[in-house]
């Protein structure tokens, strides 16, 4: 029986992309008989623990720092997490395998004290899971020079001691190998298919008539104040058109002050919510919006958002570029176009004006099951995971 410990900055109940992701592979690692160890945070303020969230699994918290929207994100809040768990992982009984979720601070503490461990008796092998590559992002917007070049080195130093790198596309693993990770393995994100279905309820207090829904965090790389400054276009030509934002991020301040100059209720700003919830607001949505703003080392992302909706049977209303544009294009699942409001107003005008068939609803759904099922990639994950153990 594999033991494997998890060390992650982010879990749940918090709700995110590498919540998600993380939360299957660990139910897929005791599927298969392994003993999963997660050491993690206490929850953002007002989300409860629910260590039960995974059956099997002991999920062991410490505090953090976390910033002023509730998010373990900066140097400070990082080091906040870094330093305590590289004394929980030296402390903790000895696992035959660690996964490490970045960012790469974590992935160098990860390789460091493992090295350490396995300086007596066997060896301790970790395996890095690449979602982006942190220092060509901090390049891409502006970071310090010295700031990038440490960023960058700690980046090289967890990849190339990993005994493995899950990478989360193509883009991403072909990065990373230039940066020395090998061996890589492509798994892609993917989505819980049994929260988002297009059967369920709808929000009890959704808009009246036709809105759209940007669910998710709004960060300076995803863009998200494109669909905000959009909304301006639209309603001269959809009057009553609202536009639902549910989350957070650095963004939050333009999208207020977008919000204050358009007629009242065009643009509502809510706090995240659950993932059943967020759900529900996808389903109801006439379409959802999901970004990346291009030239800031995410041109290769492909974001959860984009999976969340269709799997509820929403189109979606992609602005950027990036391998889910592809993906919308090729299988007729919504609309990609360019990161300019232009074509972005435009594109939110087609699918508030469109009338989806219950068959369309469908269909996006099962293109989802069959190709990125949260059980499917968390499978492959976790396969990649205890490999990592047979090859030691």
């Amino acid at each position: 029986m594999a033991r494997v410990t998890l060390v992650t900055r982010i879990f749940a109940p918090e709700a995110a992309a590498a919540t998600f992701r993380l939360t299957e592979v660990v139910r897929a690692l005791v599927a298969r008989g392994a003993q999963v160890r997660v050491l993690t945070t206490n929850p953002p303020p007002g989300r409860a623990a629910d260590d039960a969230v995974v059956a099997g699994a002991r999920v062991h918290r410490a505090p953090v720092l976390r910033d002023a929207s509730g998010y373990v994100r900066g140097y400070l809040q990082y080091l906040s997490f870094d330093l305590p768990a590289a004394v929980r992982l030296l402390l903790t009984p000895r696992p035959d395998v660690v996964l490490v979720e970045p960012p790469p601070t974590t992935g160098a503490v990860v390789r460091a004290v493992t090295g350490a461990r396995s300086l007596v008796g066997r060896r301790v092998p970790y395996v890095y899971y690449a979602a982006d590559v942190w220092s060509d992002a901090s390049e891409s917007v502006g970071a310090p020079a010295v700031v990038v070049t440490l960023l960058r080195a700690m980046e090289r130093f967890a990849l190339r001691g990993a005994a493995q790198v899950l990478a989360v596309s193509d883009g991403v693993a072909d990065r990373v190998r230039e940066l020395g990770a090998d061996p890589v393995t492509v798994v892609r994100n993917g989505i819980d298919t049994t929260v988002f279905t297009p059967e369920g309820p709808a929000p009890a207090d959704a808009p009246e008539g036709p809105f759209l829904v940007y669910a998710g965090t709004a960060s300076e790389w995803q863009g998200a104040e494109v669909f905000a400054e959009a909304m301006r276009e639209v309603l001269w030509q959809v009057p009553g058109a609202r536009l639902v934002f549910l989350g957070q991020g650095s963004s939050w301040p333009a999208l207020q002050r977008v919000a204050a100059q358009l007629p009242p209720g065009a643009i509502e700003l809510r706090p995240l919510v659950p993932p059943d919830e967020a759900a529900a607001w996808q389903r109801a949505a006439a379409g959802a919006l999901v970004s990346v703003k291009p030239g800031l080392g995410y041109d290769f992302a492909y974001p959860t958002k984009v999976l969340a909706a269709l799997a509820c049977g929403t189109p979606v209303v992609y602005a950027g570029p990036g391998p889910a544009a592809d993906d919308l294009r090729t299988h007729d699942l919504g609309e990609a176009v360019e990161y300019a409001v232009g074509p972005v107003a435009a594109a939110m005008v087609r699918v508030l004006s469109a009338r989806a068939s219950e068959g369309d609803r469908q269909l996006r759904a099962a293109w989802v099951r069959e190709h990125r099922s949260l059980a499917r990639t968390g499978a492959e994950a976790a396969q990649a995971v205890l490999a990592a153990v047979a090859r030691d």
